[in-house]
């Protein structure tokens, strides 16, 4: 698993059956500096199924490969990414590097 922001969306007009009504994601993988207390984009973006109704902006837990179809929503579906949970706060040695209501923002650099 890992931490990711959601960067926007992918709409595709044809897709196989078992992926029909499935919302796809762009997510940007994240990784966290303690010591500045400050979560650090990766510059690579994944294609991720939402399975929350998460929006742009938002910090999300995302797990990748077979696990990716595990969850009831993907379990026969051709799914490698999906997002598993929203993030309302990320704390990294003792300290609160992102919290959902502080303005809507993550502390990302």
């Amino acid at each position: 698993m890992f931490i990711a922001r959601v960067r926007g969306n992918v709409v595709t007009t044809q897709k196989v059956e078992t992926m029909t009504g499935r919302k796809l994601l762009i997510v940007e993988p994240l990784r966290v500096d303690e010591t500045k207390g400050q979560m650090f984009g990766t510059e690579r973006c994944f294609v991720a199924v939402d399975s929350l109704g998460a929006g742009t902006d938002d910090l999300v837990l995302v797990t990748q490969g077979s696990s990716a179809r595990m969850t009831p929503q993907t379990e026969k579906s051709p799914v490698d990414c999906v997002v598993i949970g929203i993030i309302d706060t990320v704390f990294a040695d003792e300290s609160e590097v992102y919290h959902k209501g502080d303005s809507g923002k993550p502390r990302v650099g």
